[in-house]
């Protein structure tokens, strides 16, 4: 089992930056793909970036190729997401989540078998 808790919200400018950690605690990073999803008002859950166990492989949905940045550190077991050129339309509360023994680069919610509690983003034109 593991636990995550995100920070690094907050309000920001467009075309500012912020940089999301998610920490784990319990079973070691390691064994975990983790993925980063976003929620907006009255809108479903989406992928934003996934990155496989070991951090070699990545994916990054169309609408934020290029701006956001995600990785991580094992041995801080913790998982970043570093979020440029943000837009008003990247306002949503993002959630970090776990998938144990992932094997592939997941982008359905229902993959995923932990989540943190989710840290709000507001980007203001």
């Amino acid at each position: 089992q593991v636990q995550l808790v995100e920070s690094g919200g907050g309000l920001v400018q467009a075309g500012g930056s912020l940089r999301l950690s998610c920490a784990a605690s319990g079973r070691a990073l390691s064994y975990y793909a983790m993925g980063w999803f976003r929620q907006a008002p009255g809108k479903a859950r989406e992928a934003v970036a996934a990155i496989s166990r070991s951090g070699g492989s990545t994916y990054y949905a169309n609408s934020v190729k290029g701006r956001f940045t995600i990785s991580r550190d094992n041995a801080k077991n913790t998982v970043y997401l570093q979020m440029n050129s943000l837009k008003p339309e990247d306002t949503a509360v993002y959630y970090c989540a776990a998938d144990f023994l992932g094997g592939s680069l997941e982008t359905r919610a229902e993959t995923y078998d932990y989540w943190g509690q989710g840290t709000q983003v507001t980007v203001s034109s």
